[in-house]
């Protein structure tokens, strides 16, 4: 029988990817919201950045941008600070006080004159970088992905934990859950959303006005006393005793403080029985039973 002999091929050469390509990769799938008031510079502006690849939103007014934002979550905003009445630069601040939307990064348009200022007080209030207008096409799209490729640094660092154990209670900010030992309890978005927020900064004296800003962020016909009543409800909710409470502290003159309670005591109050509906209620002052009343003081400690 006769060998058959093997013919070693060459190695083939790999095909390089031009820098464009390889840019249209890393960009797949990075949704961008651009609110601009003039139609053709957001028609521009969103034209640039579909071709180097990224997905994009176009939004002429300010309107429903944080609302679609929380629901998708964006990977970058760029806000035009041409928007009529200073608009640009207060939809900069309610997507930093929102809780969803706190890291999102933020690039400006800004033109020439009255602009420039307003572009400093919108870095200094959270923007993260500014496009000069008229813009070289080239040159925004390299912005936006440097501020991109700056933020996917700090996404992949290591993140707080998801669940936050104090004491007895346990917060899921995943599941959005709270555990008092083994038993679930069921707050509104609003109040698990404060509950987290003060125990992810523990010991730390709030007063209202911060947690408003933190918590309720650009929410319309607030005022102080709805943290007073957000947090009697909590109370309600995860104290063993409304009276003396173990974790949620007021410290009066100032505001709250989120506290590791003793843990037997939250143990042994929710492994009794609860008493019959209305008993425990008909001792309870009358700011606590019922409505908020302006002329009640706060609860004490």
């Amino acid at each position: 029988m006769r060998a058959h002999a093997t013919k070693l091929r060459p190695p083939q050469k790999q095909q390089k990817l031009s820098p464009l390509s390889t840019w249209r990769c890393v960009c797949m799938q990075q949704l961008i919201f651009v609110v601009e008031g003039k139609l053709d510079v957001c028609q521009l502006v969103g034209h640039c950045l579909e071709r180097a690849g990224y997905a994009v939103r176009k939004f002429t007014t300010a309107a429903q941008v944080i609302s679609q934002a929380e629901e998708v979550c964006p990977a970058l905003i760029i806000i035009s600070l041409s928007l009529p009445n200073g608009i640009g630069l207060e939809l900069c601040c309610g997507i930093r006080r929102r809780f969803l939307l706190a890291r999102t990064p933020i690039v400006f348009l800004a033109g020439t004159g009255p602009e420039v200022d307003d572009c400093i007080i919108g870095l200094e209030s959270g923007g993260n970088d500014y496009i000069p207008v008229p813009f070289n096409p080239r040159e925004m799209v390299a912005r936006v992905h440097a501020v991109l490729r700056r933020f996917d640094r700090l996404r992949t660092a290591p993140q707080p934990a998801s669940v936050v154990k104090i004491g007895d209670i346990e917060i899921d900010r995943t599941a959005m859950k709270i555990f008092i030992g083994e038993n679930e309890v069921f707050p509104t978005t609003l109040e698990f959303r404060l509950v987290d927020y003060l125990a992810r900064n523990q010991r730390r004296v709030f007063n209202r006005d911060q947690l408003l800003d933190a918590v309720w962020g650009d929410t319309q016909f607030v005022t102080p006393r709805s943290v007073d009543a957000c947090v009697r409800r909590i109370r309600r909710k995860i104290e063993p005793d409304r009276a003396r409470p173990t974790y949620l502290k007021t410290i009066r003159g100032v505001g709250y403080r989120f506290d590791a309670g003793p843990a037997s005591l939250a143990a042994d109050h929710y492994g009794k029985p609860k008493p019959a509906i209305g008993v425990k209620d008909a001792a309870v002052p009358s700011s606590e039973a019922g409505g908020w009343n302006e002329t009640n003081s706060v609860e004490a400690n």
